[in-house]
């Protein structure tokens, strides 16, 4: 079997973060950064090469495979700021409704810009997110 692409590595995050041309994207990594590691209480590290993510659990398919995969994590794109929440979103309808301008896919949440959310709001979508994995 191909092993993953999407590892963690000893690449910097600052190093990352501090390369990101666009200011509000910077700031806005910057900021991200700073909140996951504040709810998570994990240091940020690579994976791959856009991936910043905090923590490391096992997960465990139903066909038995296993991998080495973040906690909670975001990758500051150039579309998007993707925050990845690893219980999907069926159970956040009531927060998602009070967040901002966002998008959603699977375990997938897409902001443009932080100045359009509430970061309270953020905040509380990755502390649920984050105790939902623990408890897993």
């Amino acid at each position: 079997m191909a092993e993953m692409k999407t590892q963690m590595n000893a690449a910097s995050v600052d190093d990352f973060i501090a390369g990101i041309g666009d200011a509000t994207r910077r700031a806005d990594a910057a900021a991200v950064c700073k909140l996951m590691q504040q709810v998570s209480k994990e240091a940020p590290a690579m994976w791959g090469d856009a991936i910043i993510g905090f923590g490391s659990r096992k997960l465990i398919y139903d066909s038995g495979r296993e991998l080495d995969w973040m906690l909670i994590g975001f990758s500051p794109r150039k579309q998007n700021t993707v925050l990845y929440i690893m219980n999907g979103f069926a159970n956040y309808d009531a927060l998602l409704a009070k967040l901002g301008k966002h998008k959603t896919g699977k375990s997938c949440l897409y902001i443009k810009k932080l100045a359009d959310i509430d970061m309270k709001v953020l905040k509380e979508l990755v502390k649920q997110s984050v105790e939902f994995v623990n408890k897993s």
